[in-house]
């Protein structure tokens, strides 16, 4: 991948040079941060952005994480900042690996503005080549990322890719020209990244390159933005409603008491995922468009998000949350797999599993507040039914106690013995996944 970042015009959007590295600590965390970094033709006109993970004003990655890093970068793009203040009328390469290339959360990006960049310690095999295949058939173009040298694992990779950067600080000059000149060959856009010299670029529009990357071109840049706190008691009020599949006037009601949800709702909205093909301004028109689902992803991930002090990832509670509410629903959809409304409940339950702990009070008293669906409720409060099932397998499941025992137990509905040790933890692994891809829209 190759580092530079972006400008924007959008107000309330501060530009921050790449020196600003004293910045206060408590005065960072009421902000998000992205960056980007301009890709420009053989013209020197902008052609597109590489979005870049950002953890503060300081202009330098900090990735621990792929997988964790191209969510904040996505989420930031669509709910935070808003993808025409970010990528204008261009598109935006994100950096992608292998994980997160089979994730749902690829499909939170809008196809026809995003570039899936392919990072170069993904191995290429008949698996992701199947799975590229599926996301270009949905609209995607696809980038191989880093690449330096000529090796059959190019080659195989090859008819996959739309695009393929070359890293001209890693390439040997020498090979540079039959590399320049076998991926053209086959037909694929070529951009030089990490162009650093005068004489790179002309040797670069020389060789038939595209389209070029690098220091040379423009320094490096952090956009920032406020970052949206929402108030947990409305948004529990909201994930009550959906969970008893609430109608769009009470929705709507509610959601316009937390401008901070609304706000990042038109964002993702309006940022074309739903093919739209227009913005809308409309609460009620961005309630049908986003559909309940989505809507209950935001909201659940933002009430645990600020449920405490300490970062996103590093709260346990929140990964708590996150896990189990997967879980939850990657079992039940195991158990009944053309139900989706036992699913989504299944989620529910989980996330309702753990109010009373974001609310410092007792599964009880706080359910007793709020119309929640009967099922949900007493699967939370005495663990009753297939929901209540769930929960009990997705507790032990957390706590790495034996939950196959209690699948298999002679009060568990039918169905619940196709629960393994081997099934169960391949749910467990699933649903981590999930949250590692997932955790950071809240951030966003």
């Amino acid at each position: 991948m190759s580092e530079r970042h972006l400008g924007a015009t959008a107000r309330h959007i501060e530009v921050l040079d790449a020196i600003a590295g004293g910045a206060d600590p408590l005065a960072a965390a009421q902000y998000v941060y992205l960056g980007r970094q301009p890709i420009l033709d053989r013209d020197g006109a902008l052609h597109a952005y590489e979005l870049l993970f950002r953890a503060g004003a300081h202009n330098y990655a900090e990735v621990t994480d792929d997988a964790q890093a191209t969510a904040q970068v996505v989420a930031r793009a669509i709910g935070g900042i808003g993808v025409a203040a970010v990528l204008g009328q261009h598109r935006g390469f994100v950096n992608i690996d292998r994980a997160l290339l089979f994730n749902d959360i690829v499909h939170v990006m809008p196809p026809e503005r995003f570039v899936l960049e392919i990072l170069e310690t993904v191995k290429f095999d008949a698996p992701l080549a199947r799975r590229v295949s599926e996301l270009r058939r949905a609209g995607f173009q696809v980038a191989l990322d880093d690449v330096s040298e000529l090796s059959d694992e190019l080659i195989a990779a090859l008819p996959h890719a739309d695009i393929v950067k070359i890293d001209f600080l890693q390439t040997e000059r020498a090979l540079l020209p039959k590399l320049a000149s076998i991926v053209r060959g086959h037909g694929k856009t070529l951009i030089a990244e990490k162009v650093e010299t005068r004489e790179d670029f002309a040797l670069a529009r020389e060789l038939g390159f595209d389209l070029f990357q690098g220091y040379f071109f423009a320094r490096p840049q952090v956009l920032t933005a406020p970052r949206n706190r929402s108030p947990r008691p409305g948004l529990l009020r909201l994930l009550a409603l959906l969970s008893r599949d609430a109608g769009i006037v009470e929705l709507e009601a509610e959601l316009k008491l937390n401008p901070s949800v609304v706000v990042q709702l038109l964002r993702l909205v309006n940022s074309s995922a739903f093919g739209l093909g227009r913005n809308i301004a409309s609460l009620r028109e961005a309630i049908i468009a986003a559909g309940t689902r989505q809507i209950a992803r935001w909201a659940q991930l933002l009430l645990y998000a600020y449920s405490g002090d300490l970062p996103w990832r590093a709260d346990p509670l929140v990964q708590l949350a996150g896990t189990r509410s997967r879980f939850m629903e990657l079992a039940a959809a195991r158990l009944r797999p053309n139900d989706d409304e036992f699913s989504d409940a299944a989620f529910m339950t989980g996330i309702f599993s753990l109010v009373h702990v974001v609310m410092g009070s007792t599964p009880d008293a706080v359910l007793e507040k709020l119309s929640l669906a009967l099922p949900i409720r007493e699967a939370v409060v005495s663990r009753r039914g297939a929901l209540g099932m769930l929960l009990r397998l997705a507790e032990a499941a957390g706590e790495g106690a034996d939950a196959a025992s209690i699948a298999a137990a002679s009060d568990a509905p039918a169905g619940f013995a196709a629960f393994t040790p081997e099934v169960l933890a391949e749910l467990n692994l699933a649903a981590a996944a999930w949250f590692g891809a997932h955790s950071a829209e809240a951030a966003a």
